[in-house]
C-alpha cells in the first residue's frame, strides 16, 4: 500500500485496466491521448500547424468520440450529459471573461516581491467569492502590468498555483469541483470548516516559495529609469469600468440557479432524472452580451480585449470533454470492484483523484470519485440527504469525513499540475502569451515548475492532513 501511495500513476494504470466497463473499448481513449498530446507538442514542434489547425483538430476528435458513443455504442445519455456540462462550463467562462474585461485595473508603482506576494494573497482570498476564474481573470492583467519590467514565465506560472487553483479552496464558490459537491448536498461551509488548514498550507508554502524566487529577480529591485521616473513622480492607482463588478455579480449569482435546487425553475429533463439548466446559462449569457455591449471602452482598450484566448479555452475544451468521456467513464466503473472497494483509504482517494484531476478536467474527476468514495460506504450519489451524511461522518465510519476532505483539496490543489487541469490555467496562459509573456510549453511547464514546486507541497499537505 505504501508502493502505492508513492506511486499513484502506476495505481492508476492497474485500477483502469482491472475496472474496464466491457462496453467503452480500451482504444477509445486514444483521440484523448493524441489531443493531450497534440495540445503538450504543438506549440513547441509544429507551432503555425497547431495555431491555425488547432481548432479543426479539437472539434474534430471530440466529434469522432461523440460519432463513436452514438453510433456503435447506441449511448446517448453520457453524450448528451457531457454536451450538458461543457456548454454551462463554456457559457461561464466565456461571460466571466467577458465580465473581467471591461474592468481595468491598474496601479503606477514599483512591483516588489511583498507586493506581488500580496496580490497573490488577495486573489487567493477573493478567489472564493467570485471564483477561481473570476479572480483569475479580473488580476491577472494587473499583475502582469505591475511586474511590466520585471515579468517572468515563473510569475505567471505561481498565478496559476496559487489565484487559480490553491486559492478557491475554502467555499463551493472557489472551485467547480467544490461546487458540484454544495449542488450534490455537500454543506456550504463545510469546505471552510474542513479545507481551512490545508488551504493555509498551500498558499503559505505557495507564496513563500514565490517571494524567494521573486526576490532573486533582481530586476524588481533595480527599476528601468522609466519606471523609476514615473513612480517617483505620482503613486497611482486607477480602476474603470465599475458597471462592469454588478454584471460579474449577476453572472456568479446565476450559478446558483439550479434545477435540482430549485424545483420551480424549468429545466431539461434527461434519462436518470437528470435536469439539465438552461435559465442559469441564459441569464449569463445575457449579462455577458449587455456587459459587453455597455462597456467602458476605455477598459477594453486598456486591457487590450480580444476574443482569442476565451476561443482558444471554448474549442480546445469542447475535444477535451468528448473525448475524455471514455476515461472518465474507466474511472467511474472502479465503483463496480467490490473487492477494490476494501483497498481504498484517504490516501488513495487523494493521490488518485488528483492525478487523474492533473490531466483530466477536475470537476467531473470529483464527481466520479465522490460517487466512488460514497458507494465503498454503500450509499448513494444521487441522494442529497446521503451527500450530507457522507461530509459530515457516519455513525461508525467516521474516515468517510477524511474521504470527502482527500477527494476535494486532490482535485483543487492537482488541477494546477497541469494547463488543462482546471479552466482557468489555459485563460491565464493564452492571456499572458497575448500580453508577451514567453509562457512554458506543457511539458516544460510540469518538468520545470509544478514537479519541482507544486508537488512537494501537495506531499506535505499529504503528510500533515491525509495520512
Amino acid at each position: 500500500m505504501i508502493f502505492h501511495q508513492l506511486c499513484p500513476s502506476m495505481l492508476i494504470a492497474s485500477l483502469l485496466a482491472a475496472a474496464t466497463p466491457p462496453q467503452v473499448p480500451g482504444f477509445l481513449i486514444t483521440p484523448f491521448a493524441l489531443l493531450i498530446g497534440m495540445i503538450a507538442t504543438g506549440p513547441i514542434f509544429f507551432p503555425h500547424f497547431w495555431h491555425r489547425f488547432y481548432k479543426t483538430i479539437a472539434v474534430g476528435l471530440g466529434l469522432l468520440v461523440l460519432a463513436y458513443y452514438l453510433m456503435v455504442l447506441q449511448d446517448t445519455h453520457l453524450p448528451a450529459e457531457t454536451l450538458a456540462e461543457y456548454a454551462s462550463f463554456a457559457i461561464l467562462l466565456s461571460a466571466l471573461y467577458v465580465a473581467a474585461g471591461g474592468i481595468y485595473i491598474n496601479a503606477n508603482a514599483n512591483a516588489t516581491p511583498l507586493i506581488n506576494v500580496g496580490i497573490l494573497l488577495f486573489g487567493a482570498v477573493i478567489a472564493n467569492v467570485i471564483g477561481t476564474t473570476g479572480a483569475s481573470l479580473l488580476l491577472i492583467r494587473p499583475f502582469i502590468r505591475l511586474n511590466n519590467h520585471r515579468i517572468k514565465p515563473y510569475q505567471i506560472v505561481f498565478f496559476i498555483f496559487i489565484v487559480s487553483n490553491a486559492g478557491g479552496m475554502l467555499t463551493p464558490l472557489g472551485d467547480p469541483p467544490l461546487f458540484i459537491g454544495f449542488l450534490k448536498g455537500v454543506p456550504f461551509f463545510w469546505t471552510l470548516q474542513h479545507l481551512f488548514t490545508p488551504w493555509a498550507i498551500a498558499v503559505g508554502a505557495l507564496c513563500t516559495i514565490f517571494f524567494v524566487l521573486d526576490r532573486r529577480n533582481k530586476e524588481g529591485f533595480v527599476p528601468k529609469p522609466e519606471v523609476k521616473a514615473r513612480v517617483e513622480a505620482k503613486t497611482e492607482f486607477f480602476f474603470t469600468g465599475k458597471r462592469n463588478l454588478l454584471w460579474l455579480a449577476v453572472i456568479i449569482g446565476a450559478t446558483f440557479l439550479n434545477p435540482a435546487t430549485y424545483e420551480w425553475l424549468p429545466y431539461i429533463p434527461l434519462e436518470g432524472g437528470i435536469k439539465v439548466s438552461f435559465v442559469r446559462e441564459l441569464v449569463q449569457l445575457t449579462a455577458a452580451f449587455l456587459c459587453f455591449k455597455f462597456a467602458s471602452r476605455t477598459a477594453l482598450n486598456g486591457n487590450h480585449f480580444s476574443f482569442d484566448p476565451i476561443l482558444e479555452v471554448v474549442f480546445l475544451f469542447f475535444g477535451i470533454f468528448f473525448t475524455m468521456m471514455p476515461a472518465l467513464q474507466l474511472a467511474a466503473g472502479l465503483a463496480s470492484s467490490p473487492e477494490f472497494a476494501a483497498k481504498l483509504t484517504p490516501s488513495v482517494f487523494y493521490w488518485v483523484t488528483g492525478s487523474l484531476s492533473g490531466v483530466l478536467d477536475n470537476a467531473p474527476t470529483y464527481a466520479n470519485f465522490l460517487s466512488l468514495g460514497m458507494a465503498k460506504y454503500q450509499l448513494n450519489y444521487s441522494s442529497t440527504v446521503q451527500v450530507q451524511a457522507f461530509a459530515n461522518g457516519l455513525p461508525g465510519s467516521p474516515e468517510t469525513l477524511l474521504v470527502l476532505e482527500a477527494i476535494s483539496i486532490g482535485a483543487v490543489l492537482f488541477g494546477a499540475m497541469t494547463y488543462i487541469g482546471n479552466g482557468p490555467n489555459f485563460m491565464v496562459k493564452a492571456i499572458a502569451e497575448q500580453a508577451g509573456v514567453k509562457m512554458p510549453p506543457f511539458f516544460a511547464y510540469m518538468f520545470k515548475y509544478s514537479l519541482i514546486y507544486l508537488l512537494p507541497v501537495l506531499v506535505l499537505i499529504w503528510v500533515l492532513v491525509i495520512l
